[in-house]
């Protein structure tokens, strides 16, 4: 069966009437050219395709939250990779620039200072970045969190990123907490126990592999609660650019992380405009960068790293899907990484 699953975006009212006159107009267009598919042949005009995927491109505000997956037949357009797991990860270290810290409460303004609860009180089943970006990301988390104890996905929602193997251990551990008797918090040797910190209730009662959620706008409330137990690694993706007071944040995940323990920073190009600090929007992808490891670096966290996983510039021959097909590029994606020293 040809068909387009659902586009999942969220636009103004004053705009709708006139984004969906569009999009039905494109899409009864890309219907009628596959009246020949009944006879066994699908043709479909590279200018009518070209016309759709510029037009769901305008659909998503700043390169976000359009989860779009087309039928299997137009992968075979474009020559596909899958991120492998020998994926070789470039990583350099972070150099200290600064005595003190040097942002100001201007940096972190934003164009919509109202609540955060309010914005994110809708679900959003969607994924941030593409499907190429995602594979990188699980093939690094499979050599780089570990197999068990503990590990807070931090600003999480129904879907972690983690690799198969992580997913299964953290669901076999949530089926083994649930059963009678169990303790509270497992030990560190009963599995992979995962926290998801989020701001949408929904969304992380949707994710499987999480033991337990903390419901909190680290905004008005930069602490994690007393309660959480040690961690051995913390995750955070594409959502550190929304975080207003980012070293408080990473303090107290710090003094929550055991010695050893790791945090790591997922970065790319995609985020709400309206919602993510000023100062994001004002530079370039490397000070970006340069300014997560300045917020690992003030909240005490050691030994940061900045690994690329993919800067962006692949060729279409590594896309991974039509949208990457025609721009000939996939979302960029980073990791800024540190450490709790034992020091």
């Amino acid at each position: 069966m040809i068909g387009l699953e659902t586009i999942c975006v969220r636009y103004p009212l004053s705009q709708s009437h006139d984004v969906i006159t569009q999009l039905c107009g494109a899409l009864t267009c890309f219907v009628d050219v596959l009246s020949d598919a009944a006879l066994g042949h699908l043709i479909v005009p590279e200018c009518i395709i070209r016309s759709l995927i510029m037009l769901l491109h305008r659909l998503r505000p700043a390169r976000t939250v359009l989860s779009l997956s087309l039928p299997a037949f137009f992968s075979t357009m474009a020559s596909t990779s899958s991120p492998s797991s020998n994926q070789s990860i470039s990583a350099r270290p972070y150099v200290p620039r600064h005595d003190s810290f040097p942002y100001h409460t201007a940096d972190f303004r934003r164009a919509d200072e109202t609540a955060d609860t309010d914005f994110y009180s809708s679900p959003r089943f969607v994924t941030h970045i593409d499907d190429n970006a995602i594979g990188l990301l699980r093939a690094y988390y499979a050599k780089n969190l570990p197999p068990s104890g503990r590990i807070l996905d931090l600003c999480s929602s129904w879907i972690s990123h983690f690799p198969k193997e992580l997913e299964e251990k953290a669901f076999s551990a949530k089926k083994q907490a649930a059963s009678p008797g169990s303790e509270k918090h497992m030990s560190d040797d009963a599995g992979l126990e995962v926290i998801g910190q989020g701001m949408n209730a929904a969304e992380l009662a949707a994710n499987p592999i999480l033991h337990s959620t903390i419901l909190q706008d680290l905004n008005t409330d930069p602490n994690l609660p007393n309660k959480v137990a040690p961690l051995d690694a913390s995750t955070c993706v594409v959502s550190i650019d929304y975080l207003t007071q980012p070293v408080r944040v990473l303090s107290s995940i710090l003094e929550h992380t055991r010695p050893g323990g790791t945090v790591h920073l997922t970065v790319s190009n995609r985020c709400f405009p309206t919602k993510v600090v000023g100062r994001w929007l004002r530079v370039d992808e490397e000070e970006r960068l340069q300014m997560v490891g300045d917020y690992l670096w003030f909240a005490g966290w050691r030994d940061i790293q900045i690994c690329t996983l993919n800067d962006g510039k692949s060729e279409i021959g590594a896309a991974s899907g039509i949208m990457d097909w025609f721009s000939g590029t996939t979302d960029p994606v980073w990791v800024v990484r540190g450490a709790k020293t034992n020091v």
